[in-house]
């Protein structure tokens, strides 16, 4: 068992109990066999008796039956437990490479490839069934049966024992031959069905831009190309495993072939009695059965494998060193912030999202971020909220060091509104109230009513008991904005927040609904201060200043104008 495999093991609950029970069906399996075989061969040697005789060689037929009804049972019990324990290693890996990647952080997360982590624990964590429910309890049967077998065959005919166990290698033998090319092939398949799985979830996100730029079609072609590719290995993997069990056939075919000539011709010749014959005979596929097997399921379970060594990268990724840091009071109001020479570095990623940046904002001051894209504007957001950890530099709230901050304290001070808002699936009321969890039915009312939503959310069948689908998908991109919005007026009308962020709060808006939430974000800003995202002209024209951010760096400050926010 390589290494890989009994690591997977390990994540398995109950496993010595599992491998026990394993163990226990493969040798009770055995012992059936070799019963059989021995009543088979004493009543076929027995020939048809009349009378009395008849009635004595009804009992090995009987226990003939009884062995037959016992095997099933025990192949049924043992693929009961089998498919029990693909279940719960399954929900073991997922949940414990979920909550790794949580432990990770956010910032580390943006360096993998969502779909290719979606894609192993999805479909990549089903490919394990092959593995526990017909490779491992094969394996058994594979290391015990043929043993047990070929020192019965030698205790019966020497002859017959010598030739299997000549023979009995060349099964395994071929298997592992081929089943190292078989393994090539599989991470190569998996590789590809990652890729695959990441770029289509990229291109579903991504959709409406792609169709703005015009570049959706030459996404579909290149998601096509990649889902042939993905095909063509798969074909391949399964024509080497058609391949592996026609070999494995005629290898134990010829076999038990050079044990049933001799035997054939020692029967004709008097010089082997016909139970010993009968035996030997019955016996020979058994010992080259299981070995067959094992090599069958080998190719079903190697993808299985790939994609536990996927998980094990995941969960070998070190964790963040955990910092305990004391709660620091701040000064209510409007916070200074104040980053200097802040480097972003994403692993995997050779180009730095921040490098030395410095940037300084007066409290109660309104400035924008402007910039191309990537330069590091909501990167700048990010360590600001804590969901990134920079990796050099320092980050100052007033006169404290950010990294002195117990993180639920100073969220708890802060709003931010993202781009994208992400909403739940779930009702109106509770998707407003993660602004603040413990808000009343009147205060979610209040807070959507200040952010121009409460026209359209009473206007819905069951009004603020609506039920959304997952990620909003009812609802337009402004109706979206605007619970967002919803949030942080109920954070800001409830706790002390003294620092709004705001990520491209007009983006993907048309000109009425985005006038409309900048009429609605006039309100909040007295007295707090802003850091806002923005490519909007028309969100230019209400901040004190302006800072562009180009490759991770800050220019000087522009005035903005006159502020209109007064």
């Amino acid at each position: 068992m390589r290494p890989d495999e009994r690591r997977l093991l390990r994540h398995l609950p109950g496993a010595r109990g599992h491998l026990a029970g394993s163990a226990l069906a493969a040798a009770a399996g055995t012992a059936l066999v070799l019963l059989q075989a021995e009543l088979l061969a004493g009543i076929i040697s027995g020939g048809v008796v009349h009378g009395d005789g008849a009635r004595a060689q009804l009992v090995p037929l009987l226990l003939l039956a009884g062995v037959l009804v016992a095997r099933a049972v025990v192949v049924r019990v043992r693929q009961a437990a089998s498919h029990r324990a693909a279940a719960r290693l399954k929900e073991t890996l997922r949940g414990e490479v979920l909550a790794h990647t949580q432990r990770l952080g956010p910032g580390r997360l943006a360096s993998r490839r969502t779909g290719e982590v979606v894609t192993a624990l999805g479909r990549g964590a089903d490919a394990l069934d092959p593995y526990l429910t017909g490779y491992l309890p094969t394996l058994f049967a594979a290391a015990l049966l043929p043993l047990c077998v070929l020192l019965r065959i030698a205790f019966a005919d020497a002859a017959s024992g010598l030739t299997v166990a000549l023979t009995l290698p060349l099964v395994p033998l071929f298997g592992v031959l081929i089943g190292l090319h078989t393994r090539a092939a599989a991470r190569r398949q998996w590789g590809l069905l990652a890729r695959l799985g990441g770029h289509f979830l990229d291109v579903l996100t991504g959709l409406p831009t792609l169709r703005v730029f015009g570049r959706a079609r030459a996404q579909a072609e290149f998601v096509a190309e990649a889902a042939d590719a993905h095909r063509a290995v798969t074909v391949r993997v399964l024509r080497t495993a058609f391949l592996s069990a026609l070999v494995l056939e005629l290898v134990a075919s010829f076999s038990v072939a050079l044990v049933a000539v001799p035997i054939g011709i020692r029967l004709l010749d008097g010089s082997m009695d016909l139970r010993t014959g009968m035996l030997v005979l019955l016996l020979a596929p058994e010992a080259y059965l299981p070995l067959r097997a094992a090599g069958s399921r080998f190719h079903e379970a190697v993808e299985g494998i790939a994609v536990a060594r996927r998980l094990f990268t995941l969960l070998d990724e070190p964790e963040p060193a955990p910092v305990e840091a004391p709660v620091v009071p701040l000064p209510s109001g409007a916070p200074a912030l104040r980053l200097s020479d802040v480097v972003v570095r994403y692993p995997g990623r050779a180009v730095s999202a921040l490098a030395g940046l410095d940037l300084s904002v007066e409290p109660g001051e309104r400035v924008a971020l402007i910039g191309p894209s990537g330069a590091g504007k909501s990167t700048i957001l990010a360590v600001l909220l804590g969901l990134v950890a920079p990796s050099g530099g320092t980050v100052r709230i007033g006169d404290t060091d950010l990294a002195a901050l117990d993180l639920a304290h100073w969220r708890g001070r802060l709003a931010w509104l993202p781009q994208r808002p992400h909403l739940f699936d779930g009702s109106v009321a509770d998707n407003i109230r993660l602004g603040l969890p413990d808000a009343t039915d009147e205060q979610v009312r209040d807070a959507a009513s200040q952010a121009g939503a409460d026209a359209f959310v009473t206007a819905l069948p069951d009004g603020y008991d609506a039920r959304l689908g997952d990620r909003g998908a009812d609802l337009s991109g402004g109706q979206r904005q605007r619970l967002a919005l919803a949030r942080v007026f109920l954070r800001c009308a409830t706790t002390d927040v003294g620092l709004l962020l705001l990520d491209e709060p007009g983006a993907h808006l048309d000109h009425d609904t985005e006038t409309t939430m900048l009429d609605a974000l006039r309100a909040l800003m007295p007295g707090r201060t802003v850091l806002v995202v923005t490519h909007r002209p028309s969100t230019l024209a209400h901040v004190d200043r302006t800072v562009r951010i180009e490759s991770g760096r800050a220019t000087s400050g522009e005035p903005a104008g006159v502020p209109q926010w007064a």
